[in-house]
Parts: C-alpha cells; structure tokens; sequence
C-alpha cells in the first residue's frame, strides 16, 4: 500500500493533462448514480482535460448493488456524526 496511493495520483493526473480519458476508479460525488445522492463514493469515472468527464455506471450484480448501498449508508452515518459535532 505505500506505493499504490501515488501510483493512481499520479496516472489520474496524467490522464486529465495529457486528456487520456482514461477510466478509473475515483472518489466522486454522486447525485443519484448508482442509485446514491449527495456522497463522495469510490466509483469509475473518465479522467481528461475537463477532470471528471463521465461518471460510468456498470450494472453491478443483486449482491453488488446491495454491498454498495451498505458502504454508502456507513458513508452516510458517519457524515450525519460529523454534523454533530460541528
């Protein structure tokens, strides 16, 4: 894991200077992809000059729509906690 995290810094910035539009997987905020609003999720995305070009739904499998659904709730909490304490 200690290169992994500047590896995909550094090919998603080299996809939006060099517009490669290339697909990858990125923390973006959704609003109502995936059938989730208003949260940052790990979702793939393609990468040019304008950054965040297209965000790609896959069609994900029962138990893979469901496992997203659980990560976004736990997203969601955590982001109601935070309000909390502000």
């Amino acid at each position: 894991a200690y290169y992994a995290p500047a590896s995909a810094a550094v090919e998603m910035a080299e996809s939006i200077l060099k517009d490669k539009k290339k697909i990858l997987p990125c923390a973006v905020y959704l609003q109502g992809e995936y059938g989730i609003q208003d949260l940052f999720i790990g979702v793939p995305v393609k990468l040019g000059a304008q950054g965040i070009e297209e965000i790609i739904e896959i069609t994900l499998l029962d138990e893979e729509q469901q496992a997203l659904q659980k990560s976004a709730a736990a997203v969601q909490e955590l982001k109601d906690l935070l309000k909390t304490l502000a």
